[in-house]
């Protein structure tokens, strides 16, 4: 009797050890410092531990699609709409319960509910407010290569998926060909390129290596916490510049954790996260109560100035956007 004691409870040690290193995978296309703070809260709050895997969007998919029924990957957490709508059309995500999606508001929620939005990020200008006033920058991203006296002091990032998408997004409003002469007319303007780092560019605009640099809202936010001396300046209602973006995560259909995975999906979207997200990251929140920074624009203020465009489709614009940038040698 003693003996079937100690093996019954060898066995419900082992299965409660097992129950404790539950794991999930995130292939995650968001950097480390958005993402890591949060996850390490869902790792105490659930017991639930997370491995993620970082990388650009482009190379995660990539993995993806190579990997197929043999990925390790329970989720994927992408910077940008339309790569989760490639995944969608990939068919790599599976279908979330209305029990998630109804907690995002219609306007945010995919079609297909193949993934939740989590943030709302906008296209921006940065300057230097001891250098520029905003009277001297122009209402339309598309006037900008027109500022030959700041030539040599301009910032870009072309390898940026955010970046990606703001040229898909020309593409699709101003068409093609414009959208290639306005690359080839800030070439001419030699602005340096700060790789996928928005970061570098804004700590090169505060320490006066260049002027300006077109980036997402946040992270000018960022620096303006810390007191640098940069200003953001918002482009016209409806201007490519202006370009709404949102991030999202999606549930793999390959999941071997499908309940913890679901539990990942509601904690990110629950009010915790979300103030997380705006707080500390200075993202919008898509869902929960949360109190946004004073130093935002109003979230409708950003979303009017926003042109309308189908943000799970941008996906299908992100080729021609990659071959222009291609062509003319940013790639």
């Amino acid at each position: 009797m003693k003996q079937i004691l100690l093996a019954t409870t060898s066995l419900l040690l082992i299965g409660s050890a097992l129950a404790q290193t539950k794991t999930l995978t995130v292939y995650s296309g968001r950097g480390k410092g958005l993402v890591d703070p949060i996850v390490q809260q869902f790792e105490i709050d659930t017991g639930i531990k997370v491995n993620v895997r970082y990388g650009t969007d482009a190379a995660l998919l990539a993995a993806l699609q190579e990997e197929g029924a043999r990925t390790p990957a329970d989720l994927f957490w992408s910077n940008t709409s339309g790569a989760l709508g490639t995944a969608v059309q990939s068919k790599l995500l599976l279908t979330l319960p209305e029990n998630i999606t109804s907690k995002v508001p219609a306007t945010f929620t995919p079609e297909a509910r193949g993934w939740a939005p989590l943030t709302i990020r906008f296209r921006t200008l940065a300057y230097n407010t001891g250098k520029l006033k905003p009277e001297q920058l122009p209402a339309s991203v598309m006037d900008l290569p027109k500022m030959t006296q700041l030539k040599g002091r301009i910032g870009w990032t072309p390898t940026y998926s955010s970046f990606q998408d703001f040229i898909g997004a020309m593409i699709a409003l101003k068409g093609e060909q414009a959208t290639r002469e306005w690359i080839a007319g800030m070439k001419a303007l030699e602005p340096k390129s700060y790789a996928a780092s928005n970061v570098a560019m804004m700590e090169a605009i505060r320490g006066g290596e260049i002027d300006l640099g077109l980036t997402n809202h946040y992270y000018i936010q960022r620096f303006v916490k810390s007191g640098a001396p940069i200003g953001t300046h918002y482009f016209a209602a409806g201007d490519p510049g202006s370009l709404s973006l949102v991030t999202g995560v999606g549930v793999l259909k390959n999941t071997r954790n499908m309940p913890d995975a679901l539990k990942l999906v509601r904690y990110l979207l629950d009010s915790k996260a979300q103030q997380f997200f705006t707080g500390e990251l200075f993202e919008y929140p898509v869902s929960g109560n949360t109190i946004l920074p004073t130093t935002l624009l109003p979230f409708q203020d950003a979303m009017n100035r926003s042109p309308r465009i189908d943000q799970e489709k941008l996906g299908v614009r992100l080729e021609p956007a990659l071959k222009l940038l291609r062509e003319a040698g940013l790639l």
